[in-house]
């Protein structure tokens, strides 16, 4: 899989992918990464990429004309998709993580300034994306983040590809607590249960906790794929939280 980003400040992804599982992946060959300086492909010897919006206001707006001649020159396939990091885009997920993990090119297209030529976003690009309500300095950052949560789906990149199925948000459901030596620590100890030997009771005592924690911290996941079981796992769950709070009500 290619990934190909395009960017005014190359500079930033000098020493990325020169450590940890991406070095390997691209060592291994199954994963490519292209930098694209912008400014490459302008057509005016000062190599400007911004300009004044149209109608006045503040700051600068990222220009059509390079966005589109590095696109088209970098698409290998018409159907390649073009993302445009955007503060404004469609909320970037483990979902879309692992769809385009199947893609054979991904274009990443790093926003800056004060936004970028409405006719790319029109035209040009396949959609907008965010990694998150906030604010970065420029999509360089958030190009980083997706290339990856995307490559982590693909076959070989990890080096045990079940602990890629059971990574937080792979079934809606964030991790379950995670333990190790020592036993006792200052006082705080491990779950007696992770040293019963019983397997079955750690399953259920580790399926409890990823409900627990996401109910806790995300409970707009919990509507998605609960089975049956799961859903009374859950129910306990409430009720026990229920009767803390309303002992606690009544000490006060």
């Amino acid at each position: 899989m290619r990934f190909d980003i395009i960017t005014i400040l190359p500079c930033l992804f000098d020493s990325v992918f020169s450590g940890g599982i991406l070095k390997r992946a691209i060592e291994k060959g199954l994963i490519q990464v292209q930098i694209h300086n912008l400014r490459n492909y302008t057509e005016d010897k000062h190599k400007q990429v911004d300009d004044r919006p149209f109608g006045g206001g503040q700051g600068m707006v990222m220009k059509a004309e390079p966005i589109f001649n590095a696109v088209e020159h970098i698409q290998e396939k018409k159907g390649s998709p073009v993302y445009l990091l955007s503060p404004q885009g469609k909320k970037f997920d483990s979902g879309k993580a692992k769809k385009w993990s199947e893609y054979e090119q991904i274009i990443l297209v790093c926003g800056r300034y004060e936004g970028v030529d409405e006719r790319v976003i029109r035209y040009l690009i396949t959609d907008e994306i965010s990694i998150g309500d906030y604010i970065l300095s420029g999509g360089e950052y958030a190009s980083l983040v997706i290339v990856d949560a995307v490559s982590r789906f693909i076959p070989g990149v990890v080096g045990k590809e079940e602990s890629v199925q059971q990574d937080s948000f792979s079934k809606n459901l964030f991790d379950f607590p995670q333990y190790t030596r020592p036993r006792d620590f200052r006082g705080m100890k491990v779950p007696s249960v992770l040293f019963s030997g019983d397997h079955q009771k750690i399953g259920q005592w580790r399926r409890e906790e990823s409900l627990k924690k996401t109910w806790i911290r995300r409970p707009d996941l919990m509507d998605k794929d609960l089975s049956e079981e799961d859903k009374a796992i859950l129910g306990k769950i409430k009720s026990e939280k229920k009767g803390k709070n309303h002992e606690s009500d009544e000490s006060c």
